[in-house]
């Protein structure tokens, strides 16, 4: 009886470390944006063994049900050196030399030019003027006859 009830303790306590390794179906969060896992388009398949950001070791999940996308597309490219006409593109039929013209456009001139903008009146005082301004020297030589100086 002991190891009936051991044993039954044991599975139910180890089933619930056992339920996160299932598969999921992955489905996109929006319409027509693929879910790309390793190169396949995992989009409405089954993923088996992701386990995203819930471990820190890394475990290749399996897609069971998706495409491969090819990371590099295949398109049509022209190389002129290899000597082959294109698939496709705009059919290109030369005029006769003869044809009649159409009238020459008018002409068209158009100019643009730049200049700097005109500077302000100039006055005279000095932009930067200095912080001390010195008066003129005064000539000592021309006294008034009272010997005092004249009045301005």
């Amino acid at each position: 009886m002991r190891i009936g009830v051991t044993l039954a303790i044991l599975m139910a306590t180890t089933s619930t470390a056992l339920a996160g390794g299932g598969f999921e179906i992955v489905i996109p969060g929006r319409p027509g944006v693929p879910v790309i896992i390793n190169g396949v388009d995992a989009s409405y398949s089954v993923v088996e063994g992701d386990w995203g950001l819930l471990r820190g070791t890394h475990v290749q999940p399996t897609v069971y049900g998706g495409r491969y996308i090819d990371p590099v597309p295949r398109v049509g490219h022209y190389y002129p050196s290899a000597g082959h006409l294109p698939g496709y593109g705009r059919l290109e039929i030369e005029p006769p030399a003869n044809r009649r013209l159409p009238q020459p456009a008018e002409s068209y001139h158009q100019s643009w030019s730049a200049q700097s903008a005109p500077l302000p009146a100039q006055s005279n005082v000095p932009v930067n003027p200095p912080e001390i301004i010195y008066a003129p020297q005064e000539d000592r030589r021309r006294r008034h006859p009272t010997g005092l100086l004249p009045r301005p």
